[in-house]
């Protein structure tokens, strides 16, 4: 019995909500002018920060071909999986201060070490032997610039640091074309759904808010009990000047 009951209160909770989910669906429906506004406003506001606010970064990449071999002739199975292991240390060792800082003082740069860090991508290739260095900057020659310089120190560097041979120089750098960042279609559709989900959060909260009863339903399931009578949608006004005019033929018709 007890069980019964459970499942019943169950089901009753379940349907209260299914018919608040309508109801709020039904509000947002009525305010779906705002919504359209808000997402057209959101876009724009994102689309016209990213074109003439945000200044624009290019990314110039350069790449370094890691070489171990046992001898000078032969390079065997051994010496590739060696270099494809040192790859890793030579990632780490390239972000090092005397490295870092090398760069600056031969291309005269304006930035400190933390500065050039984090302008600095480096990778290993899909687990190749093959280094890849980002240099991101809003200047793409001095993107190009960078990236070419840290190659050559790599080159130059690593060998002392490590004891192995020299890497090579896979591809130089060139100056990029086209900007890495920001994305205005991206940063313009983020815009659009931001301003659109703030728009149905202020909605959602207007309509919790609203403790207004709309039905007879409503007021049954905020009481339990069914209201005898429901006053009319229309104008007061109307209704009281229509019942003036009956009550005025009622008395002439007594006079007559």
């Amino acid at each position: 019995m007890n069980q019964n009951t459970d499942i019943e209160l169950k089901d009753t909770r379940n349907e209260e909500m299914e018919i608040d989910l309508l109801e709020l669906f039904g509000y947002f429906m009525s305010k779906i002018w705002w919504i359209v506004c808000a997402f057209i406003i959101g876009a724009l506001i994102a689309g016209l920060i990213t074109a003439f606010v945000i200044t624009p970064k290019y990314t110039a990449t350069a790449k370094m071909y890691m070489v171990n071999s046992s001898s000078q002739s032969v390079v065997d199975l051994t010496d590739l999986n060696i270099g494809q292991s040192l790859s890793g240390d030579y990632v780490e060792l390239l972000k090092t201060r005397p490295i870092v800082e090398g760069v600056i003082q031969e291309q005269n740069l304006q930035y400190s070490y933390n500065q050039l860090v984090n302008m600095m991508g480096l990778s290993v290739v899909n687990e190749t032997r093959i280094i890849q260095i980002d240099i991101t900057s809003p200047d793409p020659k001095e993107a190009m610039v960078i990236a070419n310089s840290l190659a050559d120190k790599g080159v130059s560097e690593l060998p002392k640091l490590m004891e192995t041979p020299a890497p090579h120089i896979a591809e130089y750098a060139i100056v990029p074309v086209n900007k890495s960042s920001p994305s205005l279609t991206k940063n313009t559709v983020i815009g659009a759904l931001l301003a659109t989900l703030l728009m149905l959060a202020i909605f959602t909260v207007q309509f919790l808010r609203d403790d207004t009863f709309r039905s007879a339903e409503d007021v049954e399931r905020e009481f339990g009990v069914m209201p005898l009578t429901v006053i009319p949608e229309g104008k007061i006004e109307g209704l009281a000047s229509d019942n003036d005019k009956v009550k005025r033929k009622g008395r002439r018709k007594r006079r007559g």
